[in-house]
């Protein structure tokens, strides 16, 4: 029979008082990088609410929407996500855009109430429309919103 030498890190031969305090030492290590990712996703929401509310749309991100809706055109579509944000961010929770109620324009906040002012004064009078609508149920209830940009042509 093989002789098994008694060193700590051979788990044969670690008591079990040892073995409960290495699957402690384990756990705190593993709430201790949890914690660190949910500060950092914490700091990172933080940042975009702040962004959000209280920041202009700027150049960099009317540039994204006209490269979004340049290349959405060149593959043959008419239409373009150009913008999203959380449903929470509306004064209704996406209530009214979620049942296409007359007004839905009215529920909106920050960039997002820019976003549809942009629209207003630029985008329709050359002919563009605007849809909102929701692009995501968590748990079945509205999650993030989508301003959908679109150049069909009418119908006559």
């Amino acid at each position: 029979m093989a002789k098994v030498e008694a060193t700590g890190t051979n788990p044969a031969a670690m008591s079990a008082e040892e073995l409960r305090k290495k699957a402690l030492e384990l756990k705190l290590a593993e709430m201790e990088r949890e914690d660190k990712i949910k500060s950092r996703e914490a700091k990172k929401h933080s940042e975009f609410v702040e962004d959000f509310f209280r920041k202009h749309i700027g150049d960099d991100e009317r540039a994204v929407i006209r490269r979004v809706v340049t290349k959405a055109a060149a593959d043959g579509k008419f239409e373009a996500m150009v913008y999203s944000f959380p449903s929470s961010f509306c004064t209704d929770s996406g209530r009214a855009i979620n049942n296409n109620l007359q007004g839905w324009q009215n529920t909106l906040q920050g960039k997002a109430k820019e976003v549809y002012e942009l629209f207003e004064t630029v985008g329709r009078p050359q002919g563009y429309t605007l849809k909102a609508m929701v692009i995501s149920y968590p748990g079945g209830m509205p999650g993030d919103i989508g301003f959908f940009l679109g150049w069909e042509p009418p119908l006559e």
